[in-house]
């Protein structure tokens, strides 16, 4: 594949790896370190001049840290006369922060926008954004990928009673979502109500929707502490549920996460590596992942030929 390099951030080389050899190439040399006073350093170690070039880092770890670090490789590679910069960020940093929902609340994910087309990136690929209107924050194109077609193959292929299955968002907002899929499957869907008393804490749920003696599988985006996945497993097992899923394209899983899971009445939590799991893995049995390396690196190759990256969709051969 002649005109492209691929570049690693620091946050997830594994998966920078992966997408790598699913396209033939080789990773470009990079050095990453931190002087003495913590500023970050970048050296890019090989020629980019006119070529295609794509930055692999992932928004979790030391989401700030690796954020800085991306904004120096995108200016380095700008800066050194690439033809094109594209950013890859499997876990777009700051996602969450996408509306100003109370008075003098940032829109930091907006924020983020800014940096990266301001450092020289004139493409953003990433995947299963929290809320799609982040892709309007941008002012340069912005493909946002989906787990879906990941996710389907995983639950056709590791759970037996699929057919049988209601799939449930934990809450409202992803109620499009599991609809795509439910209707992917051919079977229903459900959602949960949930009232906040302040943030990562809920108050209130409500189930709206039929889950007796079914297959339960909860759907999100994302899920960090894990109380509101949590909450909704027990509410579902409660409501007549069988067995429950949790199925999440990105698993953050920070504070008491392992905790919560491991005393949760969960089959398995299913995560994509658009973050990095091996860790927790060791201290969490009920964690698997579903590798989606195949679906960016598809999109790379698309966007590299020109091609439409829509078709990825439902039609990515994983």
């Amino acid at each position: 594949m002649p005109n492209i390099k691929i570049f690693s951030g620091s946050s997830h080389q594994d998966l920078s790896q992966k997408i790598a050899d699913r396209l033939g190439l080789e990773l470009g040399k990079v050095v990453t370190k931190k002087f003495s006073n913590q500023e970050t350093c970048v050296e890019i170690g090989e020629s980019v001049r006119g070529e295609d070039v794509y930055i692999v880092q992932s928004g979790c770890g030391e989401i700030n840290d690796n954020l800085m670090e991306l904004l120096i490789m995108i200016n380095a590679c700008k800066i050194a006369s690439a033809s094109r910069v594209t950013a890859v960020i499997p876990c777009f940093p700051y996602a969450r922060q996408d509306k100003k929902d109370k008075s003098r609340a940032p829109i930091s994910a907006k924020l983020v926008a800014n940096m990266l087309s301001v450092a020289g990136a004139d493409h953003i690929i990433t995947m299963d954004l929290h809320a799609s209107q982040i892709q309007g924050f941008f002012d340069i194109p912005v493909d946002n990928l989906y787990a879906e077609p990941a996710v389907l193959k995983w639950i056709k292929e590791n759970i037996s009673e699929w057919r049988n299955c209601t799939i449930v968002s934990p809450d409202a907002g992803g109620a499009k979502r599991v609809t795509s899929i439910a209707d992917r499957l051919n079977v229903d869907f459900a959602l949960i109500h949930k009232e906040r008393k302040k943030a990562n804490e809920v108050d209130r749920m409500v189930l709206v929707g039929d889950v007796k003696d079914r297959v339960a599988i909860l759907v999100d985006d994302m899920a960090d502490t894990c109380g509101t996945i949590c909450h909704a497993a027990d509410k579902l097992l409660s409501a007549g549920a069988t067995r429950v899923y949790a199925i999440l394209t990105h698993g953050i899983f920070s504070g008491p996460a392992i905790s919560r899971i491991n005393n949760a009445c969960f089959e398995a939590v299913v995560v994509t590596n658009t973050i990095p799991q091996e860790d927790k893995m060791k201290h969490c049995s009920k964690i698997e992942v579903i590798d989606i390396s195949m679906i960016l690196a598809e999109a790379i190759r698309r966007t590299h030929n020109g091609e439409s990256v829509s078709y990825l969709f439902s039609h990515v051969p994983l």
